[in-house]
Protein backbone atom coordinates (compact mmCIF):
# COMPACT_ATOMS: atom_id res chain seq x y z
CA UNK A 1 0.00 0.00 0.00
CA UNK A 2 2.59 2.70 0.83
CA UNK A 3 4.99 1.86 -2.29
CA UNK A 4 1.63 2.35 -4.64
CA UNK A 5 0.97 5.70 -3.16
CA UNK A 6 4.04 6.64 -3.10
CA UNK A 7 4.70 5.36 -7.08
CA UNK A 8 1.22 7.02 -7.68
CA UNK A 9 2.17 10.23 -6.03
CA UNK A 10 5.86 10.38 -7.60
CA UNK A 11 4.70 11.59 -11.23
CA UNK A 12 3.52 14.61 -9.91
CA UNK A 13 7.11 15.58 -9.17
CA UNK A 14 7.57 15.04 -12.97
CA UNK A 15 5.25 17.35 -13.90
CA UNK A 16 7.10 20.09 -11.96
CA UNK A 17 10.00 19.02 -12.92
CA UNK A 18 9.23 19.31 -16.52
CA UNK A 19 7.56 23.04 -16.10
CA UNK A 20 10.45 24.18 -14.43
CA UNK A 21 12.77 22.55 -17.43
CA UNK A 22 11.24 24.70 -19.39
CA UNK A 23 12.99 28.04 -18.44
CA UNK A 24 15.84 26.09 -16.05
CA UNK A 25 18.63 23.82 -16.04
CA UNK A 26 18.36 20.51 -14.85
CA UNK A 27 20.87 20.45 -12.05
CA UNK A 28 19.24 23.58 -10.46
CA UNK A 29 15.67 22.16 -10.76
CA UNK A 30 17.35 18.77 -9.12
CA UNK A 31 19.70 21.03 -6.50
CA UNK A 32 16.21 23.30 -5.60
CA UNK A 33 14.18 19.31 -5.25
CA UNK A 34 16.73 18.55 -2.53
CA UNK A 35 17.02 22.10 -0.58
CA UNK A 36 13.27 21.47 -0.25
CA UNK A 37 13.61 17.95 0.88
CA UNK A 38 16.34 19.55 3.85
CA UNK A 39 13.88 22.54 4.64
CA UNK A 40 11.27 19.60 5.34
CA UNK A 41 13.07 16.99 6.57
CA UNK A 42 15.00 18.74 9.19
CA UNK A 43 11.97 19.46 11.59
CA UNK A 44 10.79 15.87 11.34
CA UNK A 45 14.36 14.78 12.27
CA UNK A 46 14.80 17.37 15.23
CA UNK A 47 11.58 16.06 16.09
CA UNK A 48 12.11 12.09 16.77
CA UNK A 49 15.54 12.89 17.17
CA UNK A 50 17.50 10.90 14.86
CA UNK A 51 21.03 12.75 14.36
CA UNK A 52 22.79 9.86 15.77
CA UNK A 53 23.96 7.95 12.72
CA UNK A 54 24.00 3.89 13.19
CA UNK A 55 27.59 2.66 13.06
CA UNK A 56 28.75 1.31 9.44
CA UNK A 57 25.72 3.36 7.75
CA UNK A 58 27.09 6.87 7.06
CA UNK A 59 29.24 6.40 3.89
CA UNK A 60 26.02 4.42 2.29
CA UNK A 61 24.03 7.15 3.05
CA UNK A 62 26.38 9.69 1.31
CA UNK A 63 26.80 6.98 -1.49
CA UNK A 64 22.55 7.01 -1.54
CA UNK A 65 22.27 10.95 -1.95
CA UNK A 66 25.38 10.67 -4.58
CA UNK A 67 23.16 8.14 -6.54
CA UNK A 68 19.78 9.71 -6.35
CA UNK A 69 21.01 13.53 -7.10
CA UNK A 70 22.58 11.91 -10.54
CA UNK A 71 19.24 9.72 -11.26
CA UNK A 72 17.41 12.53 -10.55
CA UNK A 73 19.32 14.99 -12.83
CA UNK A 74 19.18 12.58 -15.83
CA UNK A 75 15.38 12.63 -15.26
CA UNK A 76 14.99 15.81 -15.47
CA UNK A 77 17.36 16.39 -18.32
CA UNK A 78 15.19 14.08 -19.90
CA UNK A 79 11.67 15.50 -19.20
CA UNK A 80 13.16 18.25 -20.77
CA UNK A 81 12.89 16.51 -24.38
CA UNK A 82 10.94 14.06 -23.97
CA UNK A 83 6.80 13.39 -23.30
CA UNK A 84 6.51 11.97 -19.74
CA UNK A 85 5.71 8.34 -20.82
CA UNK A 86 8.12 7.27 -22.95
CA UNK A 87 10.85 9.02 -20.32
CA UNK A 88 9.64 6.85 -17.74
CA UNK A 89 8.87 3.73 -19.84
CA UNK A 90 12.75 3.42 -20.56
CA UNK A 91 13.58 4.14 -17.11
CA UNK A 92 11.78 0.72 -16.36
CA UNK A 93 14.62 -1.52 -17.11
CA UNK A 94 16.13 -0.34 -13.60
CA UNK A 95 14.35 -3.54 -12.06
CA UNK A 96 15.97 -5.72 -14.60
CA UNK A 97 19.36 -3.49 -13.57
CA UNK A 98 18.56 -4.17 -9.75
CA UNK A 99 18.09 -8.07 -10.02
CA UNK A 100 21.68 -7.78 -11.51
CA UNK A 101 23.39 -5.59 -9.27
CA UNK A 102 21.47 -7.71 -6.01
CA UNK A 103 23.73 -10.59 -7.37
CA UNK A 104 26.83 -8.50 -7.23
CA UNK A 105 26.47 -6.92 -4.30
CA UNK A 106 23.66 -8.73 -2.37
CA UNK A 107 24.57 -12.20 -3.09
CA UNK A 108 21.17 -13.22 -4.63
CA UNK A 109 21.84 -16.03 -7.35
CA UNK A 110 20.62 -15.25 -11.05
CA UNK A 111 19.57 -18.59 -12.01
CA UNK A 112 19.25 -19.31 -16.03
CA UNK A 113 15.41 -17.88 -16.25
CA UNK A 114 16.42 -14.94 -14.66
CA UNK A 115 18.94 -13.96 -16.77
CA UNK A 116 16.81 -15.10 -20.04
CA UNK A 117 13.82 -12.01 -18.69
CA UNK A 118 16.30 -9.42 -18.36
CA UNK A 119 17.57 -9.84 -21.79
CA UNK A 120 14.43 -10.13 -23.06
CA UNK A 121 13.45 -7.21 -20.83
CA UNK A 122 16.58 -5.44 -22.34
CA UNK A 123 15.06 -6.14 -25.71
CA UNK A 124 12.04 -4.13 -25.10
CA UNK A 125 14.36 -0.86 -23.75
CA UNK A 126 15.68 -1.43 -27.22
CA UNK A 127 12.31 -1.18 -28.94
CA UNK A 128 11.51 2.26 -27.11
CA UNK A 129 14.66 3.67 -27.41
CA UNK A 130 14.70 3.21 -31.25
CA UNK A 131 12.40 5.36 -32.54
CA UNK A 132 12.85 7.77 -29.62
CA UNK A 133 16.82 8.30 -30.27
CA UNK A 134 15.43 9.28 -33.87
CA UNK A 135 13.27 11.69 -32.77
CA UNK A 136 14.84 13.16 -29.50
CA UNK A 137 18.36 12.23 -29.61
CA UNK A 138 21.11 11.73 -27.25
CA UNK A 139 18.34 12.88 -24.25
CA UNK A 140 16.82 9.50 -24.94
CA UNK A 141 19.49 7.65 -23.06
CA UNK A 142 18.87 10.04 -20.19
CA UNK A 143 16.30 8.25 -18.57
CA UNK A 144 18.44 4.79 -18.89
CA UNK A 145 21.63 6.63 -16.88
CA UNK A 146 18.69 6.84 -14.19
CA UNK A 147 17.59 3.22 -13.85
CA UNK A 148 21.32 2.32 -13.24
CA UNK A 149 21.81 5.15 -10.60
CA UNK A 150 18.23 4.12 -9.01
CA UNK A 151 19.32 0.85 -9.39
CA UNK A 152 22.23 1.54 -7.28
CA UNK A 153 20.24 3.55 -5.09
CA UNK A 154 18.09 0.71 -4.14
CA UNK A 155 20.56 -2.09 -3.96
CA UNK A 156 22.06 0.35 -1.00
CA UNK A 157 18.66 1.10 0.29
CA UNK A 158 18.06 -2.42 0.97
CA UNK A 159 21.17 -2.82 2.39
CA UNK A 160 20.19 0.01 4.90
CA UNK A 161 16.63 -1.07 5.78
CA UNK A 162 15.83 -1.49 9.19
CA UNK A 163 18.94 -0.40 10.27
CA UNK A 164 18.28 3.64 9.60
CA UNK A 165 15.31 5.23 10.18
CA UNK A 166 13.84 7.03 7.53
CA UNK A 167 13.84 10.32 8.10
CA UNK A 168 17.63 10.08 8.78
CA UNK A 169 17.93 8.38 5.43
CA UNK A 170 15.95 11.04 3.66
CA UNK A 171 17.58 13.73 5.42
CA UNK A 172 21.26 13.04 4.68
CA UNK A 173 20.08 12.34 1.38
CA UNK A 174 19.16 16.31 0.87
CA UNK A 175 22.30 17.48 2.30
CA UNK A 176 24.48 15.38 0.11
CA UNK A 177 22.74 15.65 -2.74
CA UNK A 178 22.69 19.57 -1.92
CA UNK A 179 26.31 19.53 -1.87
CA UNK A 180 26.97 17.50 -4.85
CA UNK A 181 24.78 19.83 -6.83
CA UNK A 182 26.04 23.08 -5.39
CA UNK A 183 29.41 22.07 -6.45
CA UNK A 184 28.50 20.96 -9.85
CA UNK A 185 26.96 24.44 -10.57
CA UNK A 186 29.78 26.30 -9.56
CA UNK A 187 32.37 24.36 -11.32
CA UNK A 188 30.18 24.29 -14.28
CA UNK A 189 29.61 28.21 -14.32
CA UNK A 190 33.43 27.86 -14.44
CA UNK A 191 34.27 25.80 -17.15
CA UNK A 192 30.44 27.55 -18.83
CA UNK A 193 29.21 23.50 -18.51
CA UNK A 194 26.13 22.93 -20.43
CA UNK A 195 22.85 22.28 -18.17
CA UNK A 196 24.16 23.71 -14.80
CA UNK A 197 23.59 27.38 -15.17
CA UNK A 198 21.54 29.51 -12.67
CA UNK A 199 18.52 31.55 -12.94
CA UNK A 200 16.89 33.25 -10.17
CA UNK A 201 13.52 31.66 -9.93
CA UNK A 202 10.44 34.07 -10.42
CA UNK A 203 6.85 33.85 -8.00
CA UNK A 204 5.34 30.66 -10.12
CA UNK A 205 8.71 28.86 -10.57
CA UNK A 206 9.47 29.09 -6.31
CA UNK A 207 5.19 27.69 -5.65
CA UNK A 208 6.65 24.78 -8.16
CA UNK A 209 9.48 24.42 -6.30
CA UNK A 210 7.54 24.04 -3.23
CA UNK A 211 5.40 21.61 -4.66
CA UNK A 212 8.10 19.64 -5.72
CA UNK A 213 10.11 18.93 -2.91
CA UNK A 214 6.42 18.45 -0.98
CA UNK A 215 6.06 15.81 -3.24
CA UNK A 216 9.46 14.42 -3.62
CA UNK A 217 9.91 14.22 0.50
CA UNK A 218 6.91 12.59 1.25
CA UNK A 219 7.09 9.85 -1.94
CA UNK A 220 10.20 8.87 -1.15
CA UNK A 221 9.58 8.35 2.74
CA UNK A 222 6.71 6.33 1.55
CA UNK A 223 9.71 3.69 -0.40
CA UNK A 224 11.97 3.51 2.34
CA UNK A 225 9.08 2.73 4.82
CA UNK A 226 7.83 0.02 2.53
CA UNK A 227 11.38 -1.38 1.86
CA UNK A 228 11.50 -1.72 5.95
CA UNK A 229 7.85 -3.86 5.66
CA UNK A 230 8.43 -5.71 3.12
CA UNK A 231 11.20 -7.82 0.94
CA UNK A 232 11.64 -6.62 -2.60
CA UNK A 233 9.80 -9.57 -4.49
CA UNK A 234 7.00 -8.34 -2.69
CA UNK A 235 7.07 -4.52 -3.68
CA UNK A 236 8.91 -4.91 -6.93
CA UNK A 237 5.91 -5.27 -9.09
CA UNK A 238 3.93 -2.71 -7.53
CA UNK A 239 6.54 -0.35 -8.89
CA UNK A 240 5.34 -0.37 -12.32
CA UNK A 241 1.78 1.43 -11.13
CA UNK A 242 4.05 4.86 -11.56
CA UNK A 243 3.68 4.40 -15.10
CA UNK A 244 -0.31 4.62 -14.94
CA UNK A 245 -0.09 7.99 -13.22
CA UNK A 246 2.76 9.33 -15.42
CA UNK A 247 0.45 8.41 -18.69
CA UNK A 248 -2.36 10.02 -17.33
CA UNK A 249 -0.66 13.43 -16.00
CA UNK A 250 1.23 13.18 -19.10
CA UNK A 251 -1.47 13.71 -21.13
CA UNK A 252 -3.72 16.09 -18.84
CA UNK A 253 -1.01 18.16 -18.63
CA UNK A 254 1.16 18.70 -21.89
CA UNK A 255 -1.44 16.12 -23.94
CA UNK A 256 1.43 14.03 -24.63
CA UNK A 257 -0.23 9.73 -25.69
CA UNK A 258 2.80 7.70 -25.75
CA UNK A 259 3.50 5.75 -29.07
CA UNK A 260 2.78 2.35 -30.31
CA UNK A 261 6.62 1.17 -30.41
CA UNK A 262 6.54 2.57 -26.54
CA UNK A 263 3.47 0.61 -25.12
CA UNK A 264 5.12 -2.45 -27.02
CA UNK A 265 8.27 -1.85 -25.03
CA UNK A 266 6.69 -1.36 -21.58
CA UNK A 267 4.10 -4.35 -22.10
CA UNK A 268 7.91 -6.66 -22.67
CA UNK A 269 9.73 -4.47 -19.78
CA UNK A 270 6.86 -5.03 -17.11
CA UNK A 271 6.47 -8.67 -18.52
CA UNK A 272 9.70 -9.64 -17.22
CA UNK A 273 10.11 -7.66 -14.33
CA UNK A 274 7.09 -9.35 -12.75
CA UNK A 275 8.22 -12.81 -14.01
CA UNK A 276 11.49 -11.84 -12.88
CA UNK A 277 10.31 -10.82 -9.09
CA UNK A 278 7.86 -14.29 -9.51
CA UNK A 279 10.87 -16.53 -10.07
CA UNK A 280 12.14 -14.46 -6.20
CA UNK A 281 9.27 -15.37 -4.74
CA UNK A 282 9.24 -18.85 -5.48
CA UNK A 283 13.21 -19.41 -4.72
CA UNK A 284 12.53 -17.65 -1.46
CA UNK A 285 10.02 -20.54 -1.15
CA UNK A 286 12.24 -23.27 -1.79
CA UNK A 287 14.91 -21.71 0.22
CA UNK A 288 12.36 -21.62 3.50
CA UNK A 289 11.54 -25.30 2.53
CA UNK A 290 15.11 -26.53 2.50
CA UNK A 291 15.66 -25.07 5.97
CA UNK A 292 18.25 -22.54 5.23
Amino acid sequence: MQLCAAMLFIPILDVFAKLLGQALDPVEVTFMRFVMQILLMAPLVIWTRQWHVPAGTLMMQFARGILLAIATVCFFAALQHLPMAEAISIYFVQPLILTALSALFLGEQIRQRRIIAIVIGLFGVVVILQPSIVIFGAPALFPLATALAMAGYVTITRRLAGRAHPFQMQFIVGITATIALGATMLIGQMFDLAGTGFIMPNAQQFEWIIYMGLVATIGHIFIVWAANNAPASVLAPFQYTEIISSVILGYLVFGDLPAKTTILGVCIIVGCGIYLFHRERIAAQEDRQAGR
